[in-house]
């Protein structure tokens, strides 16, 4: 972490992710330790991040977009910090709301409620923190008359809300999302769309925003960051970068 007076929330510095993939597919965990303990397996470089770099200021909401694999749920997860770049550095500053993959380190067999404080200690927030903005969790998610049923019972949805309700219940710094508003029904996308854009206004908090709709990049955003293949194509104003991509398919 950098001085936090610094106007960027968010640095990316000359980023590269390198995965090692098995050259070969193997059917089971065994045939893979035998061909490694022969050194017969050998291992090829798959570049999901190639050497990209980019800022953004404090408050301002910059839309991510690429094609399916084209690198950028990986961008999002190195600057949550769930994935430690190869190359390159990071700098966040504030607290991060990351909403990347809803409902990850959920318990099925605990209760929603029990969930919420589960998942509530995972993004550091106390005991009492959760005690005092419990209601509004349950109001916004919804989930007045299933606070006591196992998750396993639960929908993908219904999963999505809780965790996007936890996540947004105080108002980061930093807010990440990734494709979550592609979760759920209609109504619970345009309520979230809807707390996403009360961040944006209050001007405080910096979002950087994934999602396969153009139309919604274009109404969120200021600017824009198309990632393709790993590559770093464009940076610049979001209807600019909206049309190039578009572009392409054209």
């Amino acid at each position: 972490m950098a001085d936090s007076t610094s106007e960027y929330a968010i640095e990316v510095n000359d980023v590269s992710m390198i995965f090692n993939i098995a050259s070969e597919q193997l059917n089971n965990l065994k045939e893979y330790f035998i061909k490694l303990m022969r050194h017969e397996l050998f291992f090829k470089e798959f570049r999901a991040l190639n050497h990209i770099s980019f800022k953004v200021r404090r408050g301002e909401v910059v839309g991510l977009v690429g094609t399916n694999g084209s690198g950028k749920s990986t961008m999002l997860k190195c600057i949550a910090g769930v994935l430690e770049p190869s190359e390159g550095s990071i700098s966040v500053r504030g607290n991060i709301a990351p909403l990347i993959e809803l409902g990850a380190g959920f318990d099925p067999e605990l209760t929603a409620r029990e969930n919420i404080y589960l998942n509530g200690a995972l993004l550091g927030y106390s005991r009492s923190f959760i005690d005092e903005h419990l209601q509004d969790i349950i109001d916004f998610a919804e989930l007045q008359n299933f606070m006591d049923m196992p998750l396993k019972n639960y929908s993908s949805g219904m999963v999505a809300r809780i965790a996007f309700a936890i996540a947004t219940v105080t108002e980061p710094d930093v807010l990440i999302v990734d494709e979550t508003l592609s979760v759920g029904d209609v109504f619970f996308q345009q309520k979230c769309e809807e707390r996403i854009q009360h961040f944006i206004e209050s001007g405080n908090v910096t979002v950087l925003f994934v999602s396969h709709s153009m139309e919604q990049v274009e109404r969120i955003c200021q600017r824009a960051v198309w990632i393709e293949k790993g590559e770093q194509r464009m940076d610049g104003p979001v209807k600019e970068v909206c049309a190039a991509y578009r572009a392409q398919f054209g």
